[in-house]
Order: C-alpha cells, then structure tokens, then sequence
C-alpha cells in the first residue's frame, strides 16, 4: 500500500521532528494507521453541501 519512496519520506519526516530513526517496518506501519484514520474521518463534501453550507455563512455574515 505504501511504495518504499513514501516510506523513506515518513522515516525522514519522522527523524526531523522526533530526532530518532525509526525502522522501515515501524515507519510502514505508522503510515497505514494514518492512512486508515483519515479513511474514516475524511467525507469529501458534495456540491450540494457547499452550497448550503455557503449560504449558511452569508446568513451569519449579514446578520
């Protein structure tokens, strides 16, 4: 699921902000979490929501 380039990356990432190296087997797991929790949080909005929710926020600013 995850190519060995998006592997490196995380591991690079993961030194720069931690300051520790992690293994690819680690760094392979993290990132199918991650992936697996946006999975479940993220719900592309459709057109018809926008647009709602566009009307919603001119609603707020005229008041």
């Amino acid at each position: 699921m995850l190519s060995n380039e998006q592997i490196e990356k995380y591991q690079a990432i993961y030194k720069k902000y931690y300051g520790k190296e992690i293994s690819r087997e680690e760094a392979y797991e993290q990132g199918i979490k991650f992936i697996r929790l946006i999975k479940l949080i993220y719900k592309p909005m459709t057109k018809e929501e926008y647009q709602i929710l566009q009307k919603r926020r001119e609603e707020i600013n005229n008041q």
